[in-house]
């Protein structure tokens, strides 16, 4: 539908005609999917500067039946925020202030629009951690953490969004504004609300406030680079790390040689940890809340004896804060190193942790069968059982042959987490990109319950339709 002139004005008395975008150069941003695979056609991106002002969109897009696609990073991999024709765009991205902050409390409200570092930031200035950390903590927004339940590297420790919000203020499709800030740790006033919304993925309303959880911040934290035989072996290390380090074990991230060989040619300036190569690594990090002293005591003593009990090959413990960043660099960087090798298909898939190792070898040889020469870059968080089992095409290979593959390889790799009791999104989401996969893995009674609450809070299937289901 093509927007009048006259609903427009509307909306621009409400935000000012300049956060009203419409220029076919201002939408490419909003519109288009950051993989590159899903393509919108949204007309109008609405940017309201409070929750006042994003009441008002909503209560006029509700009252002109006209569907809303809540944005607030667009950094998501599953086209969650991707629009259609006739739809608009209301993003959270001018709403940015810090709310509140309770240090007695461990408590810090923020607008949803807020960048995740700069959160990170804040609570570092008040001696304090939010531990939910992501790749693209520079870029993504809170916000969007709580619509997608984004998880990153420290759930082993911390758990994911969802264990560390307190509280949401959300606008209703209707323009309604429930004010759920609280900063309670037990309410058991009937039901929870704001799960409702963490991991809604902005189809049953717009997030424009959040209350988060803090942390002590660590006063030691130590990250070490293990070099490793296989998948069982870095299994049998983290069940020593976690007997050994208990709630000091931070973050456990898995990867194969392959995606570490990417990274380094991608990045001219990180090296390689190790004189030689090995056929597997792990990331770990170890903090403490006592002392720097404190960490790198219990660093040693967990990690030596894992060398003297043979659970690893090699293990570089880093000196300096540098060579700690530059580690952990290397994993987060393994995701656009990929890009120059080819076409990739990507999987966010969660097992029990437990059965990680058996998960790669089958996987593995149901890729190398279907695609020979194929280069596999499943990395991730095994801490908490969550792999990113990416497939590069075979070196040399045509793009175009290799990515119609797509569909076979994600059929066989889906089968077979959940054949293996997983979950085939993690921490991505369902949005469009998996939305056909989710009718069947999820059994009729779950579908029916989740689509209850949709038409409950948003009778006329005007928030994020037809993502998630339709």
């Amino acid at each position: 539908m093509a927007f009048s002139a006259l609903l427009r004005a509307e909306f621009e008395s409400i935000v000012g005609a300049r956060h009203v975008l419409g220029r076919e150069q201002d939408l490419a941003h909003y519109n288009n999917d950051n993989r590159g695979l899903y393509f919108g056609d949204a007309e109008l991106v609405i940017r309201p500067g409070s929750t006042v002002e994003a009441s008002a969109v909503m209560a006029l897009a509700y009252k002109n039946d006209i569907a809303v696609v809540p944005q607030s990073g667009h950094t998501g991999h599953a086209a969650g925020g991707v629009p259609a024709k006739g739809q608009i765009v209301v993003t959270t991205e001018r709403m940015t202030k810090l709310r509140a902050i309770d240090l007695d409390n461990n408590a810090m409200t923020v607008d949803a629009g807020m960048i995740l570092e700069q959160l990170h930031a804040i609570a570092d200035q008040h001696d304090r951690l939010y531990p939910v950390s992501l790749a693209a903590k520079g870029s993504c927004r809170i916000g969007g953490n709580v619509a997608t339940n984004a998880g990153g590297t420290a759930v082993l420790a911390h758990g994911n969004t969802r264990d560390n919000i307190l509280g949401l203020e959300v606008v209703l499709p209707d323009g309604r504004i429930w004010d759920g800030l609280r900063a309670l740790r037990k309410d058991n006033t009937g039901y929870d609300l704001k799960h409702l919304f963490i991991g809604s993925e902005g189809t049953l309303g717009l997030v424009t406030g959040v209350v988060v959880k803090l942390a002590p911040k660590p006063k030691g934290r130590e990250v070490a680079f293990v070099g490793l035989e296989s998948p069982a072996q870095a299994l049998a290390l983290l069940m020593h790390l976690k007997g050994a380090l208990g709630m000091a074990l931070t973050a456990f991230e898995i990867m194969p040689r392959v995606p570490l060989e990417f990274t380094l040619a991608y990045q001219d300036s990180l090296r390689d940890p190790f004189a030689e190569p090995y056929p597997w690594y792990a990331l770990v990090e170890i903090s403490s809340t006592q002392s720097a002293e404190h960490a790198q005591e219990q660093s040693e003593a967990a990690l030596g004896a894992a060398l003297e009990g043979e659970l690893a090959l090699d293990i570089m413990l880093a000196q300096s804060e540098a060579q700690r960043a530059d580690l952990w660099a290397l994993r987060e960087t393994m995701p656009p190193a990929q890009a120059p090798h080819g076409w990739s298909i990507k999987h966010d898939i969660a097992l029990p942790v437990h059965r990680v190792p058996e998960f790669y070898e089958r996987a593995d040889a149901l890729v190398y069968e279907a695609l020979p020469g194929a280069r596999i870059c499943g990395f991730g968080h095994m801490g908490d059982g969550n792999i990113h089992y990416n497939i590069t095409q075979p070196a040399g290979a045509a793009p175009e042959l290799f990515a119609p593959k797509r569909h076979e390889i994600n059929a066989k790799v889906h089968a077979l987490v959940s054949a293996m009791g997983g979950s085939v999104s993690a921490e991505h989401g369902i949005g469009l990109a998996k939305k056909a996969l989710l009718a069947e893995v999820k059994s009729p009674v779950e579908l029916a319950m989740m689509k209850a609450v949709k038409a409950a809070l948003d009778p006329k299937g005007l928030m994020n339709p037809g993502k998630i289901f339709d």
